[in-house]
């Protein structure tokens, strides 16, 4: 399906489970495509939940425009794939950059987030440094095209012991990293260089919204360290550690993750039920 929002941004996703059950919106990281997250939308639509994944704009089927996206495009377009599907309120959860987009829509449109799920991502904004990098980035991947990329990263994207270990799923991750359009690729990193600082909206978020921290245990990009700094920042926070897991833990341990997820998820349907 691809509804048009107002900015006539075509969105490609997934829609399982039960069509009037609790709504999850999961958002995949960069550089990768809504199929990421197959374990988890397979194990919460089991579970009863409807899982509705993605395509970010210029990733995976969704069409690549150049120049840059910020991060609220990407936000006001998940808002409006939300209207398109009736959905006044969802848990919205997301790795990495998708993690950020979803702190973005928290900070755009906060009564549209019943909850918030952030594996592996940080709500800091660049430095200097860091403007500097993602911008040579985008640069560099329109020169080259994803392929080298994708062979640097990936024992960062994955533990090194499951690029070797788990050579199916390191095999689907670089098939995404190779697979993305450079165009899509590069406006992203141009929208990410320029984020804001998330910390004071998710210092603000109330107890009514529950909110979930997951990080791999080995994750050099957004080490454990980053991932206990944003639980502590966040009040009634949980804090799930995935052991023998990088950067993609819901890719490297999907069932440690989905643990961690499902009993998060029951634990707020529970609580919503009794405050009814």
């Amino acid at each position: 399906m691809n509804p048009q929002n107002g900015n006539a941004a075509t969105m490609f996703f997934d829609d399982l489970g039960p069509r009037g059950a609790e709504p999850v919106l999961l958002v995949h990281g960069h550089p990768f495509n809504r199929t990421m997250w197959a374990p988890q939308a397979t194990a919460l639509a089991a579970a009863g939940y409807r899982v509705i994944t993605p395509d970010l704009r210029g990733y995976g089927e969704n069409p690549a425009r150049p120049g840059v996206t910020p991060f609220a495009a990407f936000a006001d377009d998940l808002v409006a794939l939300l209207d398109h599907l009736d959905i006044e309120q969802a848990v919205v959860g997301g790795v990495s950059m998708g993690g950020q987009i979803a702190m973005e829509l928290w900070l755009r449109h906060p009564g549209r987030v019943r909850g918030l799920v952030l594996s592996d991502t940080s709500p800091v904004p660049e430095t200097q440094e860091g403007k500097a990098f993602r911008r040579s980035l985008a640069d560099r991947l329109l020169a080259e095209g994803m392929k080298p990329y994708a062979d640097e990263v990936i024992d960062k994207m994955l533990a090194p012991y499951n690029v070797t270990g788990m050579p199916g799923a390191a095999a689907s991750v670089m098939a995404m990293m190779r697979a993305t359009d450079p165009e899509g690729a590069a406006a992203a990193l141009r929208g990410r260089a320029e984020r804001p600082d998330y910390r004071p909206a998710l210092a603000r978020l109330p107890e009514s919204v529950p909110c979930l921290v997951l990080v791999g245990a080995d994750d050099v990009y957004t080490p454990v360290a980053d991932a206990e700094a944003l639980h502590a920042l966040i009040a009634h926070s949980r804090l799930a550690v995935i052991d023998r897991a990088g950067h993609l833990p819901g890719v490297e341990r999907p069932d440690a993750f989905n643990r961690a997820l499902l009993e998060f998820l029951a634990d707020g349907r529970s609580e919503r039920q009794v405050a009814r």
